[in-house]
């Protein structure tokens, strides 16, 4: 029976004491697990009010969705809020609290940080300066930030290795946070207010040791804080404001900005930090200066808002040709088992990922402390889901580091599965897809894992 207030478990003291030293021998990229190949049947057309497609197939089952997104609280979310589209046809729902303490309702408009998804918008800056002929994405970076990335590093690093994390360069979050490991709550209260300029966040990784060899994938902040500074080297405005004008105000967003201060100016829930376990109970840090993140992070959005940038996105509004099919140029972000393919695969900003329905879809996740993201949508834009949460690094580990049972990522992707199921192949198919690797999924929390802790590379994100 599920608690009123779901909790995480808190780690036992001795875990907490062995934690640095059992984090290599665990699951580090938090497996999201073999799921069910369909959350939501296809078939459950006849529950009331589901539209139909001309194809027979379900439109919106709203008390499927409503039924699934009330399981991921039930599992132990806190919040959660979401949008879902087909076509014409829209279903917002949320679910939990959007305050532990108070019981505070969630609500489906509610502003959100959605951290990485920060990425997809940098990028299509970035791309659209490409369009106007200013940046060229095989031109080493040191040709536009000399000062910044000097010598070898700035001649072999092109624009595109940024845009698809294939450049080397570390990420720069777990500098930016010394002792994080051994205190968080400390450390994530005392940084609450603390300003970061990119070029520092940038000094922070170019200064840590590469993670994997230039040309193969590996997640990294650093990355985008780099684009946000091409974008202000070749366009003479600040990149937040840049970004805003051009992709933004393009896209029609209403809800949807870089805050400036540590406050979110909308409504919106808390937003609580566990570390996994080594804060507890969790910590509210919805206040807190998103600097830290900039370009490559420190948005604010709604759900639907989300869907609307990606159906304009992906139906050509907001780049020419050229530059939406090179953002779609993928690559893997791990090296799949012979024989099999790799489910999941990074363009310039924005991924391309197998679900367990059997469809493929795009889009980006995002973390930052407190809240999670994901969206996701159809590659026409036709189908989309979009969902924010307000408990992240939920996720436990045994006193030998290895994951234990996961319902609440379980519930969430059984929940954006079903969303997503009416457009995908049917299940049959999916149930012949192949085990998938750990990390061929996505880590919706991959801010902070236990393997970049001890400064190895998340393969995915």
């Amino acid at each position: 029976m599920p608690l009123a207030h779901p909790k995480p478990r808190p780690l036992q003291r001795r875990s907490r004491a062995r934690w640095a030293a059992v984090a290599p021998v665990a699951v580090l990229a938090l497996s999201l697990g073999a799921l069910p190949a369909q959350a939501v049947p296809v078939d459950a057309r006849a529950a009331a009010g589901t539209a139909v497609t001309s194809s027979g197939a379900p439109a919106l089952d709203r008390e499927a969705l409503r039924a699934s997104l009330d399981a991921f609280h039930k599992a132990g979310m806190y919040g959660a809020y979401s949008a879902v589209r087909d076509g014409s046809a829209q279903w917002h729902g949320a679910t939990g609290f959007a305050d532990v303490d108070t019981e505070r309702p969630t609500r489906p408009g509610f502003e959100h940080r959605i951290g990485s998804i920060t990425k997809t918008f940098t990028s299509v800056a970035v791309l659209q300066q490409v369009g106007a002929g200013r940046v060229d994405l095989d031109a080493p970076i040191g040709h536009y930030l000399p000062d910044l990335v000097p010598g070898e590093r700035g001649q072999q690093v092109t624009v595109r290795m940024l845009l698809n994390h294939t450049s080397g360069i570390a990420d720069y979050v777990l500098p930016a946070f010394p002792g994080i490991l051994e205190n968080p709550g400390k450390v994530l209260d005392e940084n609450r207010y603390r300003h970061l300029a990119p070029e520092e966040l940038v000094r922070l990784g170019l200064a840590a040791p590469p993670v994997v060899e230039r040309g193969t994938y590996s997640y990294s902040n650093t990355n985008y804080i780099l684009a946000g500074l091409l974008l202000k080297r070749v366009t003479g405005q600040e990149p937040e404001a840049y970004i805003t004008r051009n992709v933004i105000r393009k896209a029609g967003l209403r809800h949807t900005y870089f805050p400036r201060s540590a406050y979110i100016r909308g409504p919106h829930a808390k937003m609580y930090e566990s570390m996994f376990g080594l804060i507890d109970p969790p910590r509210d840090y919805s206040v807190y200066d998103m600097s830290w993140g900039g370009t490559a992070g420190a948005m604010v959005s709604t759900m639907s808002d989300l869907n609307d940038f990606y159906r304009k996105l992906l139906g050509g509004k907001l780049l020419g040709a050229a530059e939406l099919r090179a953002m779609k140029t993928t690559v893997p972000t791990y090296e799949p088992e012979p024989g099999q393919e790799a489910l999941m695969r990074y363009g310039l900003g924005i991924y391309t990922l197998r679900m367990p329905n059997g469809g493929w879809y795009w889009g980006h996740d995002g973390g930052v402390f407190g809240a999670g993201t994901w969206a996701l949508s159809t590659e026409d834009g036709r189908r989309q889901v979009a969902i924010g949460y307000n408990l992240m690094k939920y996720q436990r580990f045994d006193d030998q580091g290895r994951p234990l049972p996961d319902p609440i990522t379980d519930a969430l992707y059984q929940y954006v599965d079903g969303a997503l199921a009416a457009s995908a192949a049917p299940a049959a198919s999916a149930q012949h897809l192949a085990p998938r690797a750990p990390h061929a999924l996505p880590l919706v929390d991959g801010l902070i894992t236990p393997d970049q802790l001890h400064g190895r590379s998340t393969a995915a994100r």
